[in-house]
């Protein structure tokens, strides 16, 4: 193999891997998301749908995108609130006793400094909070694509046992979307606390979600 794509590969070696088992995952739970909504549908005496047209389902939709929704909603308020909060100790947190290199002011003349930092202005502006931006934005991205699938499946499951159909604004006041919702979020709160609270005192060799295995309990970060 040639030695440019290896040390590729090797530089990338980690978003390659969870996109393959991101891959792999989805399509495990397409193939058998379908055979299971069919087989709730043969219970309910309705046809059972091709693959093709399940994937556009609000089985699909909604099961897909409730839990998208509580990632993203995770990762945005871990990266907000680890500005401006901290825990001693944890290898997920600034140091609450000295200045961050994160905290520092954008140098333009730094070498290779991103384009904008070195333009200024409104692109420094946007680019120094573009990650947070990205991951409300994908949240709430998220967040229509859940309400919209959970709505759908709400609305065929209605049909078919003939009652009349759920408004969006209407749908939006009932437990079932809030409880989908929330039932993912509770999950994703209590995963952070686990690793914030479990890097304090818990080590990996070799991990940067670790500390060393000699530093002591006390030291925030790395």
């Amino acid at each position: 193999m040639d030695k440019g794509l290896c040390k590729r590969i090797r530089d990338n070696s980690l978003s390659l891997a969870f996109l393959l088992l991101f891959l792999a995952s989805i399509a495990g739970q397409a193939l058998l998301g379908w055979k299971e909504h069919n087989k709730e549908r043969i219970e309910d005496h309705a046809a059972p749908l091709s693959l093709k047209t399940y994937l556009s389902s609000g089985h699909f939709i909604e099961s897909t995108f409730e839990n998208w929704e509580s990632e993203f909603l995770q990762m945005a308020l871990f990266v907000i609130l680890t500005i401006f909060l901290t825990q001693k100790g944890s290898s997920e947190s600034k140091d609450p006793n000295k200045e961050e290199a994160v905290d520092r002011a954008p140098d333009p003349k730094r070498k290779d400094a991103p384009w904008p930092v070195q333009r200024g202005g409104l692109a420094l502006r946007l680019y120094q909070h573009s990650l947070t931006i990205s991951l409300v934005f994908l949240f709430l991205l998220s967040f229509a694509a859940h309400f919209y699938g959970s709505l759908k499946e709400e609305q065929e499951q209605q049909r078919r046992s003939g009652q009349a159909l759920s408004t969006a604004a209407e749908y939006l006041t009932e437990t079932r979307f809030w409880f989908e919702s929330f039932q993912n979020w509770q999950s994703e709160f209590l995963s952070v606390f686990v690793l914030v609270v479990f890097s304090i005192y818990l080590r990996q060799k070799g991990s940067p979600q670790s500390k060393p295995v000699d530093a002591p309990h006390s030291e925030t970060g790395e």
